[in-house]
């Protein structure tokens, strides 16, 4: 079975697995929260749409530190 990003991938963004889980499950609640707030229906699961974000740069470590201050 092969993941899509895959770890070393992800890995290269965050560094280490530690905070890769708990980056893309903050980000994910905070996806289900809004959308749930909106009233809309996502087309993804909240923690791949998380995961997409941080293959793509969008999301790292240091952007969930200054989100949480």
């Amino acid at each position: 079975m092969m993941l899509y990003p895959a770890m070393k991938d992800l890995l290269e963004k965050v560094p280490s697995r530690y905070e890769l889980v708990n980056v893309v499950a903050c980000q994910a609640r905070r996806i289900a929260r809004e959308a749930e707030m909106a009233g809309e229906p996502l087309a993804e699961k909240p923690v791949s749409i998380a995961i997409q974000a941080v293959a793509n740069g969008e999301l790292d470590d240091k952007t969930e530190e200054a989100e949480q201050e």
